[in-house]
């Protein structure tokens, strides 16, 4: 085929109407092509030097992208319930008291409960300096008690605090914890009021104090009508008015301690075994720690038998250690500090630390039993921690009208360092669960 000029350069042979046309479009594209050159070139620019260009994200990188937005919480569905995080696990009961600037969880008008013979402010203490320390564990912090918190995380339960004084002591300090979310209901108390009942309806959480002096069963010697401050124990057999109830439970905090420093009777079966501080003959003698070692050892096997218990988690608070200076409760002892001592200032040979450790001996053995028999046993061990806090008995500020001129070295004052009990017991509770659950 042959290609003649006019079919290769069109225009040439145009006529002279179509050329000036072509020539008007022409003046009218060059505007719009040079706009669209210097689009290009700014956006090319953009891309190159962009921190952030809007390139085409490879795959990977979509993925990471879509993980991120996927970690970022979703505002719109937040909810009160308590969201579940890993638990980081150390040594709890080991560490040492620093200053701390929160003060108290509760006061004397926040919190309705606190008995009188705990209630140190009431009765004329004066130092506050106690209430600023705080239990820090060695190798990690211990959280600060959230009573929202702990009520979420035993909605629906029953637990009960069983022991003596000082048990109910600790319960107390639970009571106004959790007062400052919700002011429980009163709902039972007997006539020595020994056993009380406390409901917080929001909740449907119950709170017990079951008394027992000794957790075994145990009766005091009447003479003309008047207790002698002699018992008779026996050591093969736990004390009804607690064991009865155990089933009912989610929670047991079995602790005690303090009523076995009195002359006491032993036995098993109809066997009398020894005693302690009879000094008779013909009877053996024998030291507190044998029937403060046995006692412990019958309540947790009986735990471990307890065939309708297995919902239930055994809390063992360890002893808390009284602290009378230049004598004993009833020979002028007191306590008149206002700061803890350090752990190089604790002797640790001391009674109350033989004591602690009988009672972690009896425990890991019935927490081994526990595994066999489907039970669980937590510790929430005290000892260390309160052997540095001679600071924290009411000492003579407990308002007794009975017993003036004696001191309390004994029980704690409210607010005070017992409630890093609980503080303690919860973490505990989280760790049992393997979550920590924070609002």
């Amino acid at each position: 085929m042959k290609f003649s000029n006019s079919m290769l350069f069109p225009e040439k042979n145009a006529p002279n109407h179509i050329k000036r046309e072509r020539s008007l479009n022409m003046g009218r594209l060059v505007p719009f092509i040079l706009t669209s050159l210097f689009i290009v070139s700014v956006f090319t620019f953009f891309l190159l030097y962009s921190p952030n260009p809007l390139l085409v994200i490879p795959k990977q990188s979509s993925d990471f992208v879509q993980q991120k937005q996927q970690e970022v919480p979703d505002q719109t569905n937040i909810t009160t319930k308590p969201q579940k995080e890993k638990v980081q696990k150390c040594d709890l009961f080991k560490g040492h008291w620093v200053p701390a600037l929160n003060g108290s969880f509760y006061t004397n008008s926040s919190c309705a409960t606190i008995p009188d013979s705990k209630n140190c402010f009431k009765n004329g203490r004066k130092d506050i300096d106690f209430l600023n320390w705080k239990w820090k564990p060695e190798k990690c912090e211990l959280p600060r008690f959230d009573s929202k918190t702990f009520l979420y995380f035993v909605r629906g339960k029953k637990m009960a605090f069983i022991g003596d004084s000082v048990a109910r002591n600790h319960m107390e300090s639970l009571l106004c914890l959790l007062s400052q979310e919700e002011t429980p209901k009163d709902v039972y108390k007997d006539s020595e009021d020994r056993f009380r009942k406390w409901y917080f309806h929001s909740y449907d959480f119950t709170l017990i104090i079951l008394w027992s002096k000794f957790l075994l069963a145990g009766e005091e010697r009447i003479t003309n009508g008047t207790g002698s401050s002699i018992f008779d124990l026996q050591l093969d057999k736990v004390d009804d008015s607690w064991a009865k109830d155990l089933p009912d439970f989610d929670y047991a905090i079995i602790s005690d301690g303090h009523w076995f420093f009195r002359v006491m009777y032993l036995h098993e079966g109809n066997k009398l075994v020894g005693c302690v501080y009879c000094h008779e003959p013909n009877v053996t003698d024998l030291n507190i720690d044998f029937p403060f070692r046995i006692a412990f050892r019958t309540a947790f096997k009986y735990i471990n038998s307890c065939r309708n218990c297995k919902k239930m988690v055994t809390l063992f608070r360890t002893f808390a250690p009284a602290h009378f200076d230049n004598g004993a409760w009833n020979t002028g002892g007191y306590c008149n500090r206002t700061a803890p001592v350090s752990e190089g200032e604790v002797d640790f040979g001391r009674f109350d630390w033989q004591l602690r450790n009988a009672q972690i001996e009896e425990f890991e053995k019935a927490k081994e039993e526990g595994k066999r028999t489907g039970h669980k046993f937590e510790l929430v061990d005290v000892t260390r921690a309160m052997l540095m806090r001679p600071d924290g008995h009411p000492g003579s500020h407990w308002g007794n009208q009975w017993m003036k001129g004696y001191n309390d070295c004994t029980h704690w004052c409210m607010p005070g360092p017992v409630d890093i009990w609980n503080e303690l017991m919860m973490e505990v509770m989280i760790r049992d669960s393997g979550f920590r659950s924070g609002l």
